[in-house]
Order: C-alpha cells, then sequence, then structure tokens
C-alpha cells in the first residue's frame, strides 16, 4: 500500500472530509497538523505550492486536496494509487 500523507488543520472541514473517505477505505495515512506549527505549514507550501490545506500525497506524488482525492474516487482511480 502507498504511503499517504496529508497537510491539515484542526478546524478544517474538508481535511475531516478526507480523511473520512481514506478512512472509510481502510488507509492508514500520516497527518500532519498545519494549524500552530509555521515550520510545518512552509514545509507544506514548499511541497505543493499550495497554501490551502488539504495537501494530500500519495505514493509521495501531490495529488491536491479534497475535491482532488473525491475526485479521483469518482473516477475510480483512487484505489490503483493507493494499492501501488
Amino acid at each position: 500500500m502507498a504511503d499517504v500523507s496529508l497537510y491539515t488543520k484542526s478546524w478544517c472541514p474538508y481535511c475531516k472530509k478526507a480523511k473520512a473517505l481514506l478512512e472509510g477505505k481502510g488507509v492508514k495515512y500520516s497527518d500532519f497538523d498545519v494549524t500552530s506549527d509555521p515550520a510545518l505549514e512552509k514545509e507544506m507550501i514548499e511541497k505543493s505550492g499550495q497554501r490551502t490545506v488539504p495537501q494530500i500525497f500519495i505514493g509521495g506524488r501531490h495529488i491536491g486536496g479534497c475535491d482532488d482525492l473525491h475526485a479521483l474516487e469518482n473516477e475510480g482511480k483512487l484505489d490503483a494509487m493507493l494499492a501501488a
């Protein structure tokens, strides 16, 4: 199974929605909460080029945010990415 990591903020509804999709599939992931960690938030921005959360990585590949994750699921592509 591919490594999955998310950069999130504790209050973010989109972060919760992305985590719920992964948890529903039984996917273990690393959650990097940038709510009060400016250094970690800077790392997220440098890795993703984005300032919004969540920022999601599967197998080291940046896939985007919550909408992008759900789009992969709706297109039937997410399971293959997670299995790689």
